[in-house]
């Protein structure tokens, strides 16, 4: 048995180092100010189909993302890490889109891919922490799911074996295939980049990478598989009304920055006493117990 498996994966502001620069006046993201990344829970769900992929030979995993023609660095993570091809959902009407939106461009191109057993992607991503377009995207495309994975123990018999770490402990679960399922950030890290698929794929790009480059463009004419997916809103049928901005209810209508600052400080003596008299106001004013 072998299994197609698409890897849902988004290219992100690195928000665990955010400067004074982070934001601008408007309040949006300065992205030109962070780094771009990976999504971390995007990563481990990377590592389960790579899992599945050594499970049943024959798998074949396929990364997708959605992003300018520079989100294709996250496809080359993939492709080092032991995907084997990925596709840039790129299109300026896709700019602005909120989770709905962004869920409706998704379930198009995995549409217009049409063969999968399985589409995995990260619970949430740091930049928004919303954790809805995975689930969205498995009602869009009318398929169960499986939310808070941590291991995808197994599938047989046309069902996957789940491991889901949820509030109360840990569950498992059996869902029929084709199923959408979104992984946790306690499940397996990621492996890291195999040092002879960087050498295979370190020049693969996206044609708008390479739109300038005509040796680039020749060599990747020369070797296929360094040619990386990009597809386009009228490529994979989507309707731009539901697209971008266009086709997103979701409207900020004011950001604050709220900044936290000590009104006062005090410093206690490191006696029982002292602690003891401390634990006992903390409770006279209900900070604890």
């Amino acid at each position: 048995m072998s299994l197609n498996i698409i890897v849902l994966a988004k290219q992100v502001p690195d928000t665990r180092n955010v400067g004074k620069d982070a934001m601008k006046a408007d309040g949006t993201i300065n992205r030109a100010a962070l780094p771009a990344i990976f999504n971390p829970e995007d990563l481990n769900a990377l590592e389960q189909a790579l899992k599945l992929k050594e499970m049943y030979p024959g798998s074949k995993v396929t990364l997708l993302t959605m992003g300018p023609g520079r989100a294709a660095e996250i496809v080359r993570e993939g492709l080092y890490r032991g995907a084997d091809d990925g596709i840039v959902l790129s299109d300026r009407a896709f700019a602005g889109a909120d989770t709905l939106a962004t869920s409706y461009a998704i379930s198009a191109a995995i549409r217009k891919i049409g063969a999968y057993d399985m589409i995995i992607g990260g619970r949430q991503a740091i930049d928004g922490d919303t954790a809805q377009v995975g689930p969205q995207v498995a009602e869009k495309l009318g398929l169960p799911q499986v939310t808070y994975a941590e291991d995808i123990i197994s599938v047989e018999n046309g069902h996957a074996i789940v491991k889901r770490r949820i509030e109360s402990g840990v569950e498992t679960v059996k869902a029929p295939l084709p199923l959408v399922v979104t992984v946790n950030g306690s499940a397996e890290p990621c492996r890291p980049r195999n040092a002879k698929a960087l050498q295979k794929y370190k020049y693969a790009a996206a044609p708008s990478e390479v739109a300038n480059d005509e040796a680039r463009k020749e060599m990747i004419a020369r070797r296929p598989y360094l040619s990386v997916g990009e597809w386009n809103a009228e490529f994979v049928g989507a309707d731009l009304s539901q697209c971008g901005l266009a086709g997103s209810p979701t409207k900020v209508k004011a950001i604050e920055n709220v900044v936290f600052t000590a009104k006062e400080a005090r410093e206690i003596p490191n006696t029982d006493q002292d602690l003891e008299q401390l634990i006992k106001e903390l409770i006279a004013n209900h900070t604890i117990g």
